[in-house]
């Protein structure tokens, strides 16, 4: 049996993606002006002076967005091993279930993030959520108004997911992330059934 060291630890690559992102996310949240109105809006002018003329902007700007990548793919990777090894089974549903909310928020992380910088692609991304949410029976037009700032894309939407990046999503996924720890630490770690 041939024993390879690993470069990262097995556990623990999401969580340290998440502390790498808060403290780049708290950088450019300084020279970040959030906005919707006007051409172009304040959000990409923003965002263009961080790309071009803050100094190291555009390094930080892109450990942010690899980072981003890096933990959807660790937490997607880390549900499919609990997955396949059943290591959600009794007593651990209480800690799947809070992982499959984790994945949800970090799926929402990164596109409210990607909305951000309000350019093309932002405004792409943009459309195709509101028209997924509004297209939602029952709740689409609450879901679109709560999510988006409206039923249609607005200067406002950019603040709304802002909002919703900077300060409730993480309050929310600290929150998970420390009860998703407590009961493994409380439990153990599961082995393999």
């Amino acid at each position: 049996m041939v024993l390879v060291p690993s470069v990262l630890p097995r556990r623990g690559n999401s969580f340290l993606a998440f502390v790498i992102l808060v403290i780049s996310g708290t950088v450019l949240g300084l020279y970040y002006v959030p906005g919707g109105e006007g051409t172009p809006s304040p959000a990409y002018l923003s965002m263009e002076f961080i790309m071009v003329e803050l100094p190291f902007g555009y390094i930080l700007r892109s450990i942010h967005h690899w980072t981003t990548h890096f933990m959807v793919a660790s937490v997607f990777l880390h549900m499919c091993r609990v997955y396949f090894t059943g290591a959600y089974r009794n007593p651990r549903e209480l800690n799947w279930l809070i992982g499959v909310a984790l994945m949800f928020f970090t799926i929402f992380f990164g596109y409210s993030g990607y909305l951000l910088p309000w350019d093309s692609l932002a405004f792409g991304a943009a459309t195709i959520g509101i028209n997924m949410a509004n297209s939602t029976p029952l709740v689409g037009g609450w879901m679109a108004k709560a999510l988006f700032a409206g039923t249609t894309l607005s200067g406002q939407t950019v603040t709304r997911m802002y909002f919703l990046h900077v300060f409730i999503l993480p309050v929310v996924v600290t929150g998970l992330i420390l009860a998703h720890l407590f009961i493994v630490w409380v439990q153990g770690i599961a082995e393999p059934h």
